[in-house]
């Protein structure tokens, strides 16, 4: 699970300073308040690990990937190029990482909490200005271990080649083996040591450890995005076994096909009967109460092509799912999502409750919970939905979750730069630190509707 992000100079952020990434993590705020960008600095992380590019420091996207952020100009804090931009990652694994020293033959520690830094800035001018590694930094519990350009250790020494490693905060020392002394060229992409710190150390082997931890830990982030597909009368598929549902959930019905394939049911407890992922997602789908029952069903024996059948009610007649409410299509990838992902995954939503009923946007809240709950998903949502809200609110209140294990986060701008409070929610689901105009100036609202009737009144005498 995501633990903890900071963002130094990203986008709208100047620094975010550590905040946490709790089980449910929610952001919410106006427009243009920094929402967005807290998740595309995730998003960029994990396409730079998909990215078969190892020449890049930073993948920020094109027109094939989940977000395009143009280039570190673009993303960097008010566009000064000058700047230093930094993301600092925690996460924690099922197993400890062990870090030995081979040379010394000991352990040097050994933790479940693992991090992640990366300093980059801008390098040179004009057309050949590019992105280059600062310095990068891995850490186990306390330990750290890391690359960089220009550090103490290499000043005091009057070193002078492009990058070296460093360890601090534990008693160990990589040990070169004998030979010329070299340093090292670039990292790769932003967060790979270069390939020559395995030959030139001795007891360099565990940065391997480190590196698939982080991606690993990428691997596993899925995205949403706002808005998504249409629904469609047919559907075709040839096989194809989607990693998500796509940024717009064009590919919920492969998906949940996939997953009938593969008979994936969800564990509710022992000595309980599983359902299988689409017959969860069906079940979730009356629970809010959309529609009563739902089928991925062939056109004909042994078809590609594939139709959505819904019932509303139980005596309703049975029809595709272009012929109900637009909502059903627009909650089914998250639903979907949400239970097809591996266990352990974290899962990134923009605005879920788009096209969906108050009612339904409330019972987002208790799929999140249920998630967690089932499959130890993570999810990091971003919402301007006050009914979300207040349903995680209650479950707190009812203790169906602890106020630990959901982050919520108010994001505001101010002249160009945005800050995060994070709001203080009790046992009881109270917020002690409520921002004035959270959801809108509501009595606000009422007391001008108030001053309008009492207007009208007297004006009929």
């Amino acid at each position: 699970m995501l633990t903890r992000l900071r963002l130094e100079n990203f986008k709208s952020w100047q620094d975010t300073g550590h905040f946490a990434l709790k089980p449910i993590t929610g952001f919410f705020g106006a427009n243009s308040s920094g929402k967005s960008g807290l998740i595309h600095a995730l998003l960029l992380l994990k396409q730079t690990a998909d990215s078969a590019d190892r020449g890049i420091v930073f993948h920020f996207g094109g027109s094939t990937t989940r977000v395009d952020l143009g280039d570190l100009a673009s993303v960097v804090h008010g566009h000064e190029t000058k700047r230093n931009l930094a993301i600092s990652l925690d996460w924690r694994t099922e197993k400890p990482i062990k870090v030995t020293d081979t040379h010394a033959h000991r352990d040097v520690t050994s933790s479940a909490d693992i991090g992640f830094r990366v300093v980059a800035r801008m390098e040179g001018d004009g057309v050949h200005a590019r992105p280059v590694v600062d310095h990068m930094t891995y850490h186990v519990g306390e330990a750290e271990f890391g690359l960089c350009r220009e550090h103490e250790f290499r000043r005091k020494h009057g070193e002078t080649y492009p990058y070296d490693l460093f360890s601090e905060n534990v008693g160990f020392r990589f040990v070169r083996y004998q030979g010329p002394v070299w340093g090292f060229e670039s990292p790769v992409k932003c967060y790979r040591f270069p390939d020559k710190v395995r030959l030139y150390y001795q007891n360099a082997g565990f940065l391997t450890d480190l590196e698939f931890a982080l991606e690993q830990r990428l691997r596993n982030v899925y995205y949403l995005g706002p808005l998504r597909a249409f629904p469609q009368r047919i559907y075709n598929r040839a096989g194809e076994e989607p990693l998500d549902m796509g940024e717009a959930g064009e590919l919920v019905v492969a998906a949940l096909l996939a997953a009938r394939q593969r008979d994936e049911r969800i564990s509710l407890g022992k000595g309980i009967s599983r359902p299988t992922s689409e017959q969860y997602v069906a079940q979730w789908l009356k629970k809010l109460g959309l529609i009563h029952d739902f089928q991925v069903v062939p056109m004909a024996e042994s078809s590609h092509l594939f139709e959505v059948r819904v019932r509303k009610s139980p005596k309703a007649p049975n029809v595709h799912i272009t012929d109900v409410g637009f909502g059903v299509s627009q909650i089914l990838p998250v639903l979907v999502l949400c239970f097809y992902v591996p266990e352990g995954s974290t899962v990134i939503l923009e605005q879920p409750e788009i096209h969906l009923h108050p009612s339904v946007q409330a019972g987002l809240a208790d799929v999140f919970i249920d998630a967690w709950e089932k499959r130890k998903v993570q999810v990091i949502v971003e919402s301007h939905s006050e009914h979300l809200l207040r349903r995680l609110q209650r479950r707190i209140a009812e203790e169906a979750i602890s106020q630990d294990d959901a982050g919520l986060y108010f994001c505001k701008e101010d002249d160009g730069a945005s800050s995060l409070d994070a709001l203080e929610v009790d046992k009881f689901g109270n917020i002690a630190n409520w921002p004035q105009d959270f959801f809108g100036d509501q009595f606000g609202e009422i007391a001008a509707m108030s001053e309008a009737a009492l207007r009208r009144r007297q004006a009929a005498g």
